[in-house]
């Protein structure tokens, strides 16, 4: 299995920006020989006014286009919703589920996470399912923690790929990310929650503060990255994609 890198931009960026730094992406992914021949996958999630042309932007490049966030609802009378159909019609392969900020911000429940993974699904996108426990301790209560969320979310989810990003709450916007040993242990017991024939294909990720350096430590321990803040730089982006050629280069 590739190793899967993501990045979301949040609302960091307007829409010239956006462009801007997608096309900086583009030029950095077409000469990483880790992308072309298929040892790592790489999406990237701007703001929905600017999907269509970040898309047309990275068509001839090997980066995959993905959203932040998509209705629970197919269609109908939702203002402001944006649904997966939609999504999906416009070319996005990945959509973001069940962020910390979704949650602590707008609402979100397990019961709306839930739907939304199962919405994405519908809709053949690959849902990135963030979960993490609030509180930093030890990693045995937060795998624990996290495998729950993780059974809620897909309880009722139609069969599919899902990436799973693991970020702890505590860790979302800290200096540093969460220690290596914390996330190997969790990662692993999210892996074993995951396996399955209706989950052919899908991957734990790390996300919460992730930048250039992380994936070197982390090794096998993961399945990728979700990075944010510290890959708005496309050259901090170029660091973490030699470090994924690095550890899957044949011997």
């Amino acid at each position: 299995m590739s190793l899967v890198l993501g990045v979301s931009l949040k609302m960091y960026l307007g829409h010239a920006q956006t462009l801007e730094w997608s096309r900086a992406v583009a030029a950095v992914a077409d000469g990483a020989a880790v992308l072309r021949d298929g040892r790592a996958e790489l999406f990237v999630m701007p703001t929905f006014p600017s999907l269509p042309a970040v898309a047309e932007v990275l068509a001839a490049s090997p980066v995959s286009v993905g959203a932040q966030d998509l209705a629970a609802a197919d269609s109908g009378a939702y203002t402001g919703e944006v649904s997966g159909s939609v999504l999906a019609e416009l070319g996005t392969a990945y959509v973001e589920v069940g962020h910390a900020e979704r949650r602590r911000l707008f609402g979100e429940d397990e019961a709306v996470v839930a739907a939304k993974a199962a919405a994405a699904l519908r809709h053949g996108l690959v849902p990135v399912l963030c979960l993490g426990e609030a509180a930093q301790g030890d990693p045995e209560t937060a795998a624990a923690e996290c495998a729950r969320q993780l059974r809620s979310a897909l309880a009722d989810a139609p069969a599919g790929r899902v990436v799973v990003a693991y970020e702890p709450q505590w860790a979302i916007g800290a200096e540093r990310p969460a220690p290596t040993e914390h996330i190997v242990a969790v990662v692993a017991h999210l892996r074993a929650a995951l396996a399955g024939p209706d989950r052919t294909g899908s991957a734990v990720v790390y996300g919460g503060s992730a930048g250039p350096g992380l994936l070197t430590r982390l090794g096998a321990g993961v399945d990728g990255l979700f990075l944010g803040r510290f890959a708005h730089d496309p050259q901090a982006l170029a660091t973490v994609l030699a470090e994924a050629d690095d550890l899957t280069r044949p011997a």
